[in-house]
Order: structure tokens, then sequence, then C-alpha cells
């Protein structure tokens, strides 16, 4: 089977022009097809706060009303996706800025409300997953960038992008060999955040368990640790955690960061 990325940037890079441009331009020079989702959370807040609309965090994940939904609908699906679509088309590339409520691409329910109501807020499974028309604009040398935004019962629904990716790579392992690369501000996943340099090179899901009895997790990695092995654990081949600005050694052989295996 033909190799598939599957990449989602986060919120860090996103904030820093200069790194998001360098970002973009390793991204548009991989020649392997691939997809983008992107984050966008601190600039929504940002713009939020201008609008008179409070951020509202529960456990580290944003409460989701009518009002902020509004907001993060503007925010991430169209200035955040439509800035970096026109960047990557700058860059030769086909891209194509999207939500899953366009042409059904990932279609979500609603978070029931259990003991925190999150409000407007997609779970998703990879069944929820248009693969025949995404493996087609795939074939057709397109580059889906998904905006955080799911739909359901014509009601769009604020869904965690490090999830999106983790789905997505679940539903095209059929059709491809799935690399998911989670790209951020760190090296990979450290074994001491107070030491840049302690990357875990390679964390079987053996070696996860024991660390995390032990406390060495900073909680913001624990999402994208938990999304990558239900990715493993569902048919995706490789998982890599890594930093943004080593994109290109993430899609070769010889990797950094990392590495995510059962």
């Amino acid at each position: 089977m033909n190799k598939l990325f599957i990449i989602k940037i986060g919120g860090n890079v996103l904030d820093k022009p200069e790194a998001l441009d360098r970002f973009l331009a390793d991204f548009a020079s991989i020649k392997e097809p691939r997809i983008l989702i992107h984050g966008g959370g601190k600039i929504a807040t940002r713009i939020g706060e201008k609008l008179g609309i409070e951020a509202n965090y529960i456990n580290g994940r944003r409460i989701t009303d009518a009002e902020t939904l509004d907001l993060v609908t503007m925010v991430y699906g169209g200035l955040v996706n439509k800035q970096i679509v026109a960047k990557l088309q700058k860059l030769g590339c086909q891209a194509l800025g999207v939500t899953g409520a366009d042409a059904n691409l990932i279609g979500a329910v609603r978070r029931p409300v259990k003991e925190i109501d999150y409000g407007f807020v997609g779970d998703i499974q990879a069944e929820g997953v248009n693969t025949a028309l995404l493996y087609f604009l795939l074939k057709q040398g397109m580059i889906p960038v998904f905006a955080p935004l799911t739909h359901a019962d014509g009601v769009m629904l604020n869904t965690n992008a490090d999830t999106i990716a983790s789905v997505l790579a679940v539903a095209l392992s059929k059709h491809f060999d799935v690399r998911l690369i989670y790209c951020f501000e760190k090296k990979g996943v450290l074994a001491n955040v107070e030491h840049e340099d302690s990357v875990i090179t390679h964390l079987p899901r053996r070696l996860y368990d024991e660390l995390l009895g032990k406390g060495v997790f900073a909680d913001g990695i624990l999402p994208k640790l938990e999304n990558a092995y239900q990715a493993i654990n569902s048919g995706v081949k490789e998982v890599l955690i890594g930093e943004a600005g080593d994109l290109l050694q993430n899609t070769g052989m010889q990797t950094s960061g990392t590495l995510i295996t059962s």
C-alpha cells in the first residue's frame, strides 16, 4: 500500500508566523499523499476576548456554548483554515480547506452530558469518516486541510484536533500505510519536563503504562498519547510525536521524536 502522512499541527506553531511558514514549506515539499489537521484555540481565545466572549475550560477542555460555537466556527473554519490554505497554494499545493461538515467528511454525535456539560462538542468514530471521498481526493492529488470542527443534526460541533487526526488515520489505514504525526513545540515525549533533551525515542504501551503510573507525563501530552494508542490499536501502522521543525526528518526513515508502538 502507498504511504499516507496524517499530520496535526498545534497552536504553538500557528501562533508564530515565521515558524508556521517554515512548517508549511516543509509540509509542501513532502511528495507522498498527506492530510493536515490544525487547531487554533489560542487564536480563538484572543479574538473572543476582543468580542467579550470569555473562554471557559474544565480539565483542559473548552466548554462550547452557543456563543463560543459561533466563535470557533469563524476562527477555525474561516480565519485559521483559509490562511493556511492560501499559504499552501502559494507553495504549489492543491490544498482544500474543509471541516467535517463539508461533503459530510466527518460526522459526529454531540457529546452526552454526564458529570460535565461540554456544550456543542463532537465525539467521532472512524465509521463517521467519508473514507471513499477522502481516498478519491487524495488520489487526485488534493491535500485536505481540516479545521477542528465536525457536525451532527445540522449543527457544527467543536472537536478536538488530536482526535480528528487519530480517527482519520484509523479510517484511512484500510487504504494506506498511515504514519500519524503530531507536531508540537517539544522534541518529543519527555521523561522529565524540566529537561528538553530527555526525549523518549520509543514508547511501547507497556512502558507508557509503567511511566504513567509513576506520574511522569505532563497533563498536556496525555490526550495525544491516548489518541496515539487508540490509533495503533485500530490498525494505524505508526504514530510519531515530535517537534514541528523536524517534520521532514519525521516523514523519512530516520525519525526523531517519540515513536509510538503497540
